[in-house]
């Protein structure tokens, strides 16, 4: 079983950081789950145009083969102009919606409001619902403040919030998707 973390950015390390602290806390809780990071920084992805993937000549791609082939995802973003990043929108908009349909995915997101975290409710998880996704039911904001100066995590309830995203996430798979079941995606 693969927990794919996205970190939806293509700027800054905060998004990386707490989708990082979340798979770092699945390890622990089943180290039998494979975990990897997809960070949006480390590739160069086109824009969608509706091409052929094959056809792109950057990491497009081998970006659309990684999220194609986990078994279940933690999203991360942080919030810029009252929104997910653009980087994110333009991944979601390269899956094919049978990809995602009837995988577990849970939310993080970061950024320098407190107000912010309604985008994780009013944007993200209707994604989800569009890609007929499960959702895991808590997600984690994690404030500017919540950072210390070596930019690790500092808050007791954020690393509390962190811990139990971890373990939905992992009860959600285990029940839903039982070793060796698979799901048709020609529904």
């Amino acid at each position: 079983m693969k927990l794919l973390g996205i970190a939806g950015t293509v700027i800054g390390a905060k998004t990386s950081i707490v989708v990082q602290s979340v798979l770092d806390e699945v390890k622990k809780t089943a180290p039998e789950i494979e975990v990897e990071l997809l960070d949006l920084r480390e590739h160069r992805m086109s824009l969608c145009d509706g091409r052929d993937p094959a056809t792109y000549t950057d990491d497009t791609k081998k970006v659309i083969d990684k999220v194609s082939s986990a078994d279940f995802y933690l999203i991360g973003t942080p919030i810029f102009q009252g929104s997910m990043t653009g980087a994110l929108k333009n991944l979601f908009d390269h899956i094919q919606p049978q990809v995602l349909r009837h995988k577990v995915m849970g939310f993080v997101a970061n950024g320098g409001t407190y107000q912010h975290y309604l985008v994780i409710e009013n944007q993200l998880k209707p994604i989800a619902g569009f890609f007929r996704a499960y959702v895991a039911p808590g997600s984690v904001y994690v404030h500017a403040d919540h950072f210390n100066s070596q930019n690790e995590i500092s808050d007791e309830d954020v690393l509390r919030r962190i811990n139990e995203l971890a373990r939905e996430l992992v009860h959600m798979q285990k029940a839903l998707k039982p070793a060796g079941e698979t799901i048709s995606h020609n529904r």
